[in-house]
């Protein structure tokens, strides 16, 4: 800034940069102000400034700094905090853990920068240092398999799942925002067999989290498809003929229901191989009851893709018939409805015989509740027709089995359905129906008397 004193018609400048004063000329010291006032005005129209600009600007190169690092700092000083798993059984340290999972999660959520591979790279190292871990020992009372018929299971509930469902929540975010190709490098089998594991956890709620983890993956890594299959049956196989033991077996065969619902026509040979060894001899296993609305969605997607293996299938399940399961049995009835609702019309002939006569059986059981179901059975159009189909092979094994319900099961709703039945066969072919009434007669009569002695 200049300083002036007049004196006269002369100028004493005081050049303040300089810390000296010099005698100018009037005009030069005029011309000297009005440049000034021209810098000083070009300077004032300049926005001011702010604080945030200030901590923005780099004092060495004066520009603005890059917050990438600032943010993967963040992230990484995070991670390697929660990478550590808690050994402490205080509330408090599971909820700092479960706040730094919080806040990480959000962080990388609403980060508009793609992250760097390093930064992958933690993120998954953190899953998996979280998530693959020894589980505790079974719970009898949480083992759904094994449990009886009329008992209710309560499950436990984990003191680490606040914790480990933010885990999987932050897994199933990057499944879906990363591009494959970047997570392939990150996600191999080694890490999709340790998913697999924990489907033997007992909470059900991280159970539910890894079907839809699984699935997630399989839908978007298809060069894993054929290993996580593999994989899948490897256990399927262990709980058949091994252990009979595993909680996540109705988790599995879910997700198998939307993996087959997406298997082109005709079916690959190793799809019927996985049927006919798997799907099928599950029916077999102690804890059906807890998985059996997922193994007959499974079934019945391979029947309604190709109808002709519904003879297969038909003949298996009344192969795999329990003794002594009365739950058990009305599970498997209401299947084999269902399936000979989608059975080929060119297998009704074959199958007519063999299907009535096991189904008779089951119309002359001593449980109210299982005779009951299986005379339902006449209510289906399908069955109906089956039967038609091979009436003069099937009446005699039919009108023998009703006659011995009307005249000696111990249930009076059984024997009124019973009486139903005969009426709807006189319906169908009243000749056949009295013709095999009159032969079976006196065999009905000998077997009723035998009974009063």
């Amino acid at each position: 800034m200049t300083e002036a004193v007049i004196f006269s018609n002369v100028r004493i400048a005081c050049l303040s940069n300089l810390g000296s004063y010099k005698i100018i000329s009037t005009a030069t010291f005029q011309a000297a102000i009005s440049e000034e006032q021209t810098v000083m005005g070009a300077q004032s129209n300049k926005p001011l400034p702010t604080l945030k600009h200030l901590f923005d600007q780099d004092p060495y190169s004066n520009k603005s700094f890059s917050f990438n690092n600032d943010l993967e700092d963040e992230i990484l000083s995070i991670i390697s905090f929660c990478t550590a798993t808690t050994t402490q059984s205080e509330p408090a340290s599971h909820e700092l853990k479960r706040f730094k999972l919080t806040h990480l999660f959000y962080v990388v959520k609403t980060s508009k920068n793609i992250l760097h591979d390093d930064v992958l790279s933690s993120l998954l190292a953190l899953v998996s240092s979280n998530l693959f871990r020894p589980l505790p020992p079974p719970c009898t009372a949480a083992i759904s398999s094994n449990v009886a018929d009329d008992e209710v299971v309560i499950p436990i509930p984990s003191p680490t799942w606040p914790q480990l469902e933010i885990v999987y929540d932050m897994l199933l975010w990057l499944l879906i925002n990363v591009d494959p190709q970047t997570l392939e490098k990150h996600i191999d089998n080694r890490f999709l067999l340790g998913l697999l594991s924990l489907f033997d956890s007992e909470e059900t709620r991280e159970r539910e989290s890894l079907k839809n983890i699984y699935h997630q993956i399989y839908y978007r890594f298809t060069m894993y498809r054929s290993f996580m299959r593999k994989a899948m049956s490897t256990v399927f196989l262990d709980y058949i003929f091994e252990t009979e033991r595993h909680n996540g077996i109705a988790e599995m065969l879910e997700l198998w229901g939307s993996i087959i619902n997406g298997f082109a026509v005709p079916l690959k040979e190793e799809h019927k191989v996985f049927l006919k060894r798997i799907l099928i001899p599950l029916h077999k296993a102690k804890g059906m009851q807890g998985f059996n609305k997922q193994l007959a969605y499974c079934v019945y997607q391979f029947v309604h893709k190709e109808p002709e293996l519904g003879g297969l299938v038909v003949r298996r399940i009344m192969r795999y018939w329990p003794l002594a399961n009365s739950q058990k049995e009305l599970i498997l009835i209401e299947e084999l409805e269902d399936l000979v609702e989608k059975l080929d019309a060119k297998l009704h002939r074959d199958l007519a015989m063999p299907f009535c006569s096991h189904m008779n059986k089951c119309f002359n059981s001593f449980n109210s509740q299982v005779a009951e179901r299986a005379l339902y059975i006449w209510n289906s159009e399908a069955f109906v027709k089956m039967v038609s189909t091979a009436m003069e092979e099937v009446f005699p094994v039919i009108i023998q089995g009703m006659e011995e319900i009307v005249h000696s099961h111990w249930n009076d709703n059984v024997k009124e359905l019973a009486h139903n039945v005969e009426a709807l066969l006189q319906e169908m072919n009243p000749f056949l129906y009295h013709k095999t009434l009159h032969q079976n007669g006196f065999q009905i009569t000998q077997a009723t008397q035998a009974q009063r002695l």
